[in-house]
């Protein structure tokens, strides 16, 4: 069966899959598979911006969703109405013919994948683009507009090394059996970042050793200020407490403890200064 495979690292979040679902879907009437999306308000393929950090140091992450077409899909379950089926190749399908407008489904979905059509009366989502798969194309247009490679439609035992590195946006609905997969998560993970600076001599610190502690478990990760002062640790594990410490040839060191990865966290002008 197909699955949908998202590699986060090279995802520049330049909108085109996004476009291009609407572009296939508003107003255009693919019956049997999916009656017109709407012009406003629905978002089959979505991509999510997520701010992080602060300024000076902001990073911002795209994260291309959509529906999951389950395995265990919670949303096939809920229609009384037997109006959402699984094909043979892995995709959910809401028949437009079958939806009674219930909205069941919608509050059974997980994922807030599925939409109301308040026009037509019915739930819609993703399709997959399957009417174009039937006609013999190889992939959904989110996938072929995508012109970084970061989107990728094939069968599931086409991928099963590159499986092996990936795991699910949600992984606390992981019991649904998503058939959508991500690379490279650890990117939307939490980091430490700041800089350092002696502000008797105004001037950033580049070549300090910066050493992250885990209070728990000990583990110690280090890097080095660059030019700017400026030092990172990405792909954090979430709700940990740490300790930093900076240390720096003829400087006094510095420690600030029980940092939290609730969040990102950005620590601005920690100063450093020189031993007499």
């Amino acid at each position: 069966m197909k699955i949908f495979i998202i590699d986060l690292s090279i995802c520049n979040g330049c909108y085109c899959c996004q476009i291009a679902c609407k572009d296939e879907h508003v107003g255009n009437d693919w019956t049997p598979y999916a009656k017109p999306q709407p012009l406003t308000g629905h978002f089959w393929f979505k991509m999510v911006e997520k701010e992080r950090g602060s300024y000076p140091k902001v990073k911002v992450s795209y994260i291309p969703t959509l529906c999951n077409h389950c395995d265990e899909a919670p949303c096939i379950k809920s229609c009384q109405y037997k109006a959402i089926y699984k094909r043979p190749d892995g995709l959910v399908i809401i028949d437009p013919l079958k939806c009674t407008g219930c909205r069941d489904c919608i509050y059974a979905c997980p994922y807030g994948s599925i939409y109301f059509n308040e026009t037509l009366m019915i739930a819609q989502k993703c399709t997959g683009c399957a009417h174009l798969l039937d006609e013999g194309e190889k992939e959904p247009r989110c996938v072929d507009a995508c012109p970084t490679g970061a989107l990728k439609f094939c069968e599931e035992e086409e991928a099963k090394d590159l499986l092996k590195q990936a795991g699910f946006l949600s992984p606390e609905f992981s019991f649904t059996k998503p058939r959508v997969y991500y690379l490279h998560l650890e990117l939307l993970k939490p980091f430490i970042a700041g800089d350092v600076y002696d502000p008797e001599e105004d001037e950033c610190i580049k070549g300090a050793k910066a050493k992250l502690i885990d209070e728990v478990s000990g583990e110690t990760l280090e890097t080095i200020t660059d030019e700017f002062g400026d030092f990172w640790f990405k792909g954090l594990e979430p709700n940990k407490s740490f300790t930093l410490r900076i240390e720096k040839e003829g400087h006094f060191p510095i420690e600030i403890k029980s940092i939290k990865t609730e969040k990102d966290v950005v620590i601005n002008d920690i100063k450093m200064y020189k031993k007499r």
